[in-house]
């Protein structure tokens, strides 16, 4: 369990920041952008999860916690990907199980017919706002990986997550009847 007695450390103040590993790094090397913007995302899903309840909410709150997995991963240096009792790493099962509850969720919407819209009920605009910052953060750990080792599955894991938050989110806008449809070039 970490215990955090003094939040600040004056140790950031010459614009770096320190790795799991106690390594340090600059505080805008891609490597800090990618576990940033994953702690970004964790922010607004914990918006999101102010407008859900049951199910819905039950998943949001594995996923914050695995986001803290997620974030940990990606600060921690090396090239051994293996989880193991000092190193928190994303595994298949997390990726899969991502993948288990977009089938699940998805199987009761209709096709989409078009691209949709950030929009409808809250929960789902706000969703939305957390998949791009998803996105972002997979951007940036795609670019870290060219410049230093990062977890493959962190990376795979990203993806999927921005697919669940998707689905999620439709699945939210009373099952995709509340998605807000784009409609090309309607303001022309």
């Amino acid at each position: 369990m970490v215990k955090l007695t003094k939040i600040y450390t004056r140790g950031g103040d010459k614009g770096q920041t320190s790795l799991a590993d106690g390594s340090r790094l600059p505080k805008h090397h891609v490597r800090i952008s990618a576990y940033g913007a994953v702690d970004e995302a964790n922010a607004a899903i914990g918006i999101v999860r102010l407008h859900t309840e049951g199910q819905a909410d039950d998943m949001l709150a594995r996923i914050q916690n695995e986001m803290f997995d997620l974030g940990a991963d990606l600060s921690t240096p090396g090239d051994d990907f293996a989880p193991s009792e000092m190193t928190l790493r994303v595994t298949e099962a997390q990726v899969a199980r991502l993948e288990e509850e977009i089938d699940s969720m998805n199987e009761t919407l209709s096709p989409l017919t078009s691209f949709i819209l950030p929009g409808g009920t809250a929960a789902s605009t706000y969703l939305h706002l957390a998949r791009t910052i998803v996105r972002r953060a997979e951007r940036d750990a795609t670019e870290a990986s060219l410049e230093v080792p990062i977890n493959p599955v962190a990376i795979k894991y990203l993806n999927r997550l921005s697919d669940h938050l998707f689905v999620l989110g439709r699945y939210l806008n009373n099952g995709g009847k509340s998605d807000v449809l784009w409609v090309p070039g309607s303001t022309r």
